[in-house]
């Protein structure tokens, strides 16, 4: 049964007579919600849970339950790496989010880890102990400053997309947990040798001096994001990432202190490559211009 065009216009005035019979009634009708979808708010949300899981690291920290310290944190870098991910498939991406992003960041992984290997084994190390710690933050803050700014860089090679400048937040925070990862993998081994060694406060001074500097410096760090893997290698990369997950579940500690070492052994391959790739454009750009001449 259709309905005759004749009675198109009478609908605005039949909606208008509901509207009125509503008010009697001593109803309202529905409202437009004026505001953000939730979409918008998921990748925000994320990053909050992110911070609060730095900061109950530092509060576990400070009861010196360490081991719920460090899942704490690893909380906060896995989602780290999803937020932003996350922002872009929901098309949720603002400018608020990234500066609420950084920010967390810099709690999770500048303040956090240094306050906790502060409890660690430095808090009683001397009145210099805390210029390690320090010089960790500020170098962490730096760090986030520069990659902050260089997200307007509409002048960097086609190449460079691939790479970091510097270690990023989340792998610094991994690479200075080391003595904690060490540490608690002794004690589980009863290791009484292996745990001195951990809680010495020259080996977390020196984690803490070294992981700033490669925060601020301009090594060429791959990202990950847009690496493509050559088939060969695919099949033996899922194996090795599901060993690997084994292992990380069968002896969390161990695994993490591996992987921070398998790390800092790939960034000299990491700026090889970059260099390698840097030539090459350097050389197809000045072939182009032998021809245009």
């Amino acid at each position: 049964m259709t309905i005759p065009e004749t009675a198109e216009p009478n609908r605005p005035a039949r909606r208008r007579r509901i509207r009125r019979r509503l008010r009697r009634m001593g109803r309202t009708p529905r409202t437009r919600v004026r505001g953000p979808s939730f979409n918008r708010l998921i990748p925000n949300i994320l990053t909050m849970l992110g911070l609060c899981a730095g900061l109950s690291g530092m509060r576990f920290a400070l009861e010196h339950q360490f081991a719920h310290a460090a899942v704490a944190l690893l909380i906060a870098a896995c989602i780290d790496g999803l937020d932003g991910r996350i922002a872009r498939l929901l098309r949720g991406t603002t400018r608020f989010g990234a500066e609420f992003d950084s920010l967390s960041d810099f709690v999770c992984f500048g303040v956090a880890p240094s306050f906790v290997l502060l409890i660690w084994c430095l808090e009683d190390a001397g009145r210099y102990a805390f210029v390690p710690c320090i010089m960790f933050t500020v170098c962490m803050a730096l760090r986030l400053a520069r990659f902050n700014a260089s997200l307007d860089d509409d002048d960097k090679p086609d190449y460079s997309a691939n790479f970091f400048t510097g270690v990023p937040a989340p792998a610094g925070a991994g690479i200075v947990l080391f003595p904690v990862f060490l540490g608690l993998e002794a004690d589980r081994m009863h290791a009484e040798g292996l745990a001195a060694f951990a809680r010495a406060p020259i080996v977390s001074a020196v984690c803490l001096i070294l992981t700033g500097l490669l925060l601020v410096s301009t090594l060429p760090v791959w990202s990950f994001k847009n690496f493509k893997v050559p088939a060969r290698y695919v099949l033996p990369l899922m194996l090795g990432t599901g060993l690997y997950a084994a292992v990380l579940v069968a002896d969390p500690w161990g695994a993490l202190a591996a992987a921070g070492l398998f790390y800092v052994a790939i960034l000299p391959f990491s700026r090889r490559s970059y260099h390698r790739l840097k030539r090459a454009a350097e050389d197809m750009s000045e072939t182009v211009e032998e021809e245009a001449i």
